[in-house]
């Protein structure tokens, strides 16, 4: 059994982490801004679907695997690139013919993209390396449960963020809508800034 006051410091620190915008949140008010609340809200629930693949993955250990691999870290890495600037470019091109606004996307779609997004985002994999196990204790019990104990509390920290953003970005999406090109644009600014930003991110 996790001691409480372990699990109340790792909800503090996560916390404290989650609050920080970082490129879940990115994408979220992307999708927000482009086509509105609820698709922000599907992108919100893909992002978090893609958070169980990691907490699957810390749990079997494949996140060691990565971390300690400049290969297959590579991999995912430049995965995660490529399809933030495919992202990006599609904003950027993909109008509607008749409003100039970026172009609609399914739910369903926008729902799944979400999931890509973060599961080939590697500071995720990361973080559930280098964070999360600081607070497990061997001597508490299995330290695999205590990984998804752990990882499922950040997911719905994480969600409660992530809702909040996709309703501020379908709110403001609705007053911007009215200068369609500059809302695509403004979409198309914010996937390729965190293609950038996914380039640029290191092993350590």
């Amino acid at each position: 059994m996790i001691p409480p006051t372990t699990y109340a410091l790792f909800v503090t620190a996560s916390l404290a982490l989650i609050l920080i915008p970082g490129p879940n949140h990115l994408y979220i008010t992307a999708r927000g801004l482009a086509q509105g609340r609820a698709a922000g809200l599907a992108s919100a629930l893909g992002v978090e679907i893609g958070t169980l693949v990691h907490i699957a993955a810390a749990a079997a250990g494949l996140s060691y695997v990565i971390s300690q691999s400049a290969t297959l870290f590579a991999i995912v890495k430049w995965a995660g690139v490529a399809y933030l600037v495919y992202l990006g470019i599609r904003a950027f091109m993909g109008k509607d013919a008749e409003t100039g606004a970026p172009r609609r996307q399914p739910l369903r779609k926008v729902f799944l993209e979400g999931v890509l997004v973060n599961v080939l985002n590697p500071k995720v994999a990361l973080f559930f390396l280098a964070f999360l196990p600081q607070f497990v204790d061997p001597g508490a019990g299995s330290p695999t449960v205590q990984v998804v104990v752990f990882g499922l509390t950040a997911l719905l920290l994480g969600l409660v963020s992530d809702v909040v953003y996709a309703f501020a970005a379908g709110a403001l999406g609705r007053r911007l809508r009215r200068r369609a090109r500059t809302l695509r644009y403004v979409s198309g600014v914010v996937y390729l800034g965190l293609g950038v930003a996914t380039a640029f991110a290191g092993r350590r």
